[in-house]
């Protein structure tokens, strides 16, 4: 029983997931820091108040609302997508991208509506598989699988 947690404890995948879990907390904590220290200044300079969004409050009928710790929260939720947008996601679709330059096109993979029944069939098709009805294969589709025109 205990050789079989040490195995799930020390898989690969279990071990990423916890390194990534710490990079990513303690990465929210420098972004909240970033945006508390210099965003929320910089916005109470353009908006002519503090900028400490954390104590800002209303009250209705004895009730407090601490909505300052939520414009807190977002603001530093934004930086944090587009840190990891444009850090992290947009460069790694462009070395995807750059790794798929070589691959063959899969022929059948552009798909489009059959204009009689509405059921999917690959661009390039000149009849529909499940109406029967004879259509014209999309030019863009025949020219990027490498084939000539139909008549």
């Amino acid at each position: 029983m205990l050789s079989g947690f040490k195995d799930f404890i020390l898989r690969g995948n279990i071990v990423t997931m916890a390194i990534g879990l710490a990079v990513g907390s303690a990465f929210t904590a420098v972004v909240t820091g970033f945006s508390t220290a210099f965003i929320a200044p910089l916005i109470g300079l353009a908006t002519s108040s503090t900028g400490d969004f954390s104590k800002a409050h209303f009250q209705v009928e004895g009730t407090d609302f601490p909505y300052g710790k939520f414009v807190s929260a977002a603001i530093a939720f934004v930086i944090t997508a587009a840190v990891l947008y444009f850090l992290v996601v947009v460069p790694m679709m462009k070395f995807q991208a750059r790794l798929d330059r070589g691959k063959p096109v899969d022929i059948k993979a552009a798909l489009r509506d059959c204009p009689r029944c509405f059921s999917q069939i690959p661009a390039i098709a000149t009849r529909c598989s499940h109406c029967t009805s004879e259509l014209k294969a999309d030019p863009e589709a025949l020219a990027l699988a490498g084939l000539p025109e139909q008549r």
